[in-house]
């Protein structure tokens, strides 16, 4: 288990004073944060940018030192211990980083594996194994500044477990992929928690993906914790409002009047727009289910349905509350 206690991180940035004086002025990127990832499960990790999130990826896998709290990887403290928790860890991040552009995909992973002291026979039956599990193994003998965007990313998927890590940390790992590479990675992510016991910690600004992936979420602003639990619960325990969506061929100055009542008379709120099809849009906010009051309305102004939708709150509508009450 990976245990992060009151972990805090400061950094000392230097700001100029006026034309000739410069102070050093301290930034707070994570403050008293606890979590723990457990083998088998996946976590999220979601905030607005600037968050912490990254800050706290590269604490966790000793790319940095905590300026206080601790954090351990079964057992080992990640400072005292980094040697022993460098094992048991590894990160993958979006993009095109990390990798070698003119080396091979094999040729990549023979020097990140010898970076963690595989013999050569062990290190060469993991690369296989690797390029198999990722669907690289005909590519492996290609210069990787061949790769496309999605064998890249699978690339760097073979990268991150090449140590076959207990803890992963995935940081925005689907960034820039089309739609089906992404939900081909999406599955394999979580086959390595869910078939291979993996402990996976995972940050995206893709809410779908965290909401198809996460057992739990822990939503971070400003470096401080400020919700965790289940996707669900989140979403649920705050009671934001459901938007409820019509799509009408028409709207009548007495059918607008009594739209606007039918969602006072409800607590909620309504928003009327028209579209390019030169209908109208009617979307009813509120903490109530105004579906069947909606129909009977339509109904008694003789108004067609053309489209009827409901949009419940999401982890990003979350996300944005919280962000939005802790800045009031």
């Amino acid at each position: 288990m990976l245990i992060a206690e009151n972990v805090r991180k400061v950094y000392r940035v230097k700001e100029k004073k006026d034309w000739f004086r410069q102070q050093w002025t301290e930034v707070e990127a994570v403050a008293d944060l606890s979590f723990r990832m457990v083998p088998g499960k996946i976590i999220g990790l979601l905030g607005i940018n600037g968050a912490g999130k990254t800050t706290t990826i590269k604490m966790c896998s000793t790319l940095l030192t905590p300026t206080s709290g601790t954090i351990t990887v079964d057992g080992y403290d990640a400072v005292k211990d980094d040697r022993f928790v460098k094992a048991k860890v590894n990160m993958i991040a979006g993009g095109e980083r990390m990798l070698y552009w003119r080396l091979t995909g094999r040729e990549n992973l023979q020097y990140f594996g010898s970076l963690y002291g595989l013999q050569a026979q062990a290190l060469r039956d993991r690369i296989d194994s690797l390029l198999l599990q990722v669907g690289l193994y005909e590519a492996a003998n290609t210069p990787v500044e061949r790769y496309s965007k999605g064998m890249k990313q699978r690339l760097q998927i073979a990268r991150g477990l090449i140590n076959d890590p207990h803890y992963l940390f995935l940081d925005e790992p689907t960034l820039g992929l089309d739609a089906p590479i992404a939900r081909q990675l999406r599955k394999h992510v979580s086959e390595l928690a869910s078939q291979h016991g993996k402990a996976i910690l995972l940050t995206s600004h893709y809410i779908h993906e965290v909401e198809e992936l996460c057992d739990e979420v822990y939503i971070i602003d400003k470096g401080r914790l400020v919700a965790h639990d289940t996707p669900e619960h989140l979403t649920k325990s705050l009671h934001l409002d459901t938007a409820l969506q019509v799509v009408i061929p028409s709207l009548s100055d007495s059918l607008d009047y009594d739209l606007r009542q039918l969602a006072l008379d409800y607590g909620g709120s309504r928003e009327i727009t028209e579209t390019d099809e030169q209908t109208w849009e009617v979307t009813l906010r509120g903490k109530t289910d105004m579906t069947t009051p909606l129909l009977s309305l339509l109904a008694a102004h003789q108004s067609p349905v053309l489209r009827l939708s409901t949009q419940q709150p999401s982890l990003e509508d979350v996300i944005l509350h919280m962000a939005d009450r802790r800045g009031a």
